[in-house]
């Protein structure tokens, strides 16, 4: 997402964003956030109307993964940033919760195979197996640079 996007959504002008960007520069990596090269911008505001508006700003924008708009929650004090944050929170507490009682439910598997003999193996290997999360293949965010591109 554009910073202009973003500052819409968590409630604070677009300068307001960059200035905390820029003072909290250490928390984005380029794995979070980049800046738009002229040629970038002109196909994003080409193909996205409601940028139009950046057509003649000066200012090259900046897009953010989703974990730059994670990070930028962090760093903003708005209402909306700060909610979003505590969401964020919230859910990776509950992902620890739940990877806790997978690891628990693995230890009782462990208990009940040592205790039960080789008939209910393959019953064993089935539940660990359906354990076990599907991969998952991310995609690359953003615009590819002309180097790149190649």
């Amino acid at each position: 997402m554009l910073d202009a996007d973003l500052a819409e959504l968590y409630g604070v002008t677009t300068k307001r964003l960059n200035e905390q960007v820029k003072r909290n520069r250490n928390r984005f990596p380029e794995d979070f956030m980049f800046q738009l090269t002229e040629e970038e911008k002109i196909d994003v505001v080409a193909n996205c109307d409601h940028l139009k508006r950046l057509r003649f700003s000066p200012n090259l924008p900046h897009a953010f993964t989703e974990h730059g708009a994670i990070m930028l929650a962090s760093v903003l004090n708005s209402p909306i940033a700060v909610q979003a944050s505590i969401h964020v929170v919230r859910a990776f507490v509950r992902l620890r919760q739940i990877l806790a009682s997978n690891a628990d439910l693995a230890r009782k598997l462990d208990t009940l195979e040592k205790k039960y003999d080789a008939q209910f193996k393959v019953v064993f290997e089935a539940i660990r197996q359906l354990m076990i999360p599907p991969e998952t293949k991310r995609k690359k965010i953003g615009f590819l640079r002309d180097e790149e591109k190649k």
